[in-house]
């Protein structure tokens, strides 16, 4: 019988994968990362227990730090808008899930992400619940060890697989907030970790309308309060370094050009030619326009929209595909 690691918490989306990857035969070990509370790793555990399942719980307070939540808050602080698992899949919660398939001699590591890998390429999910934005930066070898039990499922579906399988956590809620911000207070957050930038100018059009209330309260994209001369108007850039909030009319934040660094290819890199793609530059169900990528060495990736895509937010990924299949991710720059 062949072994799985699964990243596993209790919650309804990990148990249905659990018992669909026994009903498909594994081994299943699960591998439950230890970051929030005592009531949330006891829940884990029981539920664990109650399903048969080996738990292994390993603390990872300290690496969640150093490789997530610092990046994350450095973000905010130069005026971006990081997505923390983007962060986390690749640099963490992936490579801790397959330091213990090693351990154990497991071949495969799985998770309850809604998208799909086969044959050593990630595809998208079912489209009311896909989440393969989210796994954008996994590496090659990361994608070549995976399976996604859901990747065929919708949200809906899965909890009647929870109720037919009398697994308990068919009512449990899904976690909406940051893992490691469980308050969703973000700005709290980064206020407790560095001194926050205080109030600066909102510009419009090179006129000072007005005062923000400190960068990491905005992101591009958001609207400001008020009108201005009868217009509403929106964030279009932040420069931190500056502290100024350049702000924007609608019909202005609309941009047919992404510049995506730090670019993470899952297919050989598009050097010196023009592919075809899609692309969202954010985790959304409903904007992906058609596009054209060239690569600037391995690590660029220029994209030309045939739709302009709305207010890309530096920081946020843009991420790449070619009808279901996931090619690539990598952050949006400023231009």
């Amino acid at each position: 019988m062949s072994k799985v690691v699964l990243g596993f918490s209790g919650g309804v989306d990990s148990a249905v994968s659990a018992v669909l990857l026994k009903k498909a035969g594994f081994e299943v070990h699960g591998l439950y990362l230890d970051n929030t509370s005592e009531q949330a790793r006891w829940e884990a555990a029981a539920a664990a227990e109650q399903m048969g399942v080996e738990l292994r719980v390993v603390d990872v307070h300290e690496a969640l730090e150093e490789r997530v939540c610092r990046p994350f808050a450095a973000c905010y602080l130069r005026g971006e808008t990081p997505n923390p698992c983007v962060l986390c899949n690749p640099t963490l919660k992936f490579p801790m899930l397959l330091e213990e398939a090693d351990r154990i001699g497991a071949e495969l590591v799985a998770t309850g992400h809604y998208a799909r890998a086969e044959g050593g390429a990630l595809y998208k999910g079912r489209p009311a619940n896909d989440q393969s934005y989210m796994l954008c930066r996994l590496t090659k070898e990361q994608v070549a060890r995976l399976t996604l039990p859901l990747g065929g499922f919708e949200k809906k579906q899965v909890r009647a697989l929870a109720e037919d399988f009398g697994l308990p956590a068919a009512h449990k809620k899904d976690s909406m907030e940051i893992c490691f911000i469980p308050d969703k207070d973000y700005v709290g957050w980064i206020s407790r970790r560095a001194e926050l930038p205080g109030p600066g100018d909102f510009v419009f059009h090179g006129v000072c309308v007005g005062q923000h209330d400190g960068v990491v309260n905005w992101t591009v994209g958001q609207r400001i309060p008020g009108l201005h001369e009868g217009r509403k108007l929106y964030v279009s850039r932040i420069d931190a370094k500056a502290n100024i909030i350049e702000l924007a009319l609608w019909e202005e934040l609309f941009k047919t050009e992404v510049l995506a660094g730090d670019f993470n290819w899952l297919i050989d890199p598009p050097v010196g030619k023009i592919i075809p793609a899609s692309v969202r530059v954010r985790h959304t169900k409903w904007e992906e326009p058609p596009c054209t990528v060239t690569a600037e060495g391995e690590s660029v990736a220029w994209i030309r929209c045939e739709t302009p895509v709305r207010a890309p937010a530096p920081g946020q990924s843009a991420v790449l595909y070619q009808g279901e299949r996931l090619i690539g991710g990598g952050f949006i720059t400023r231009e």
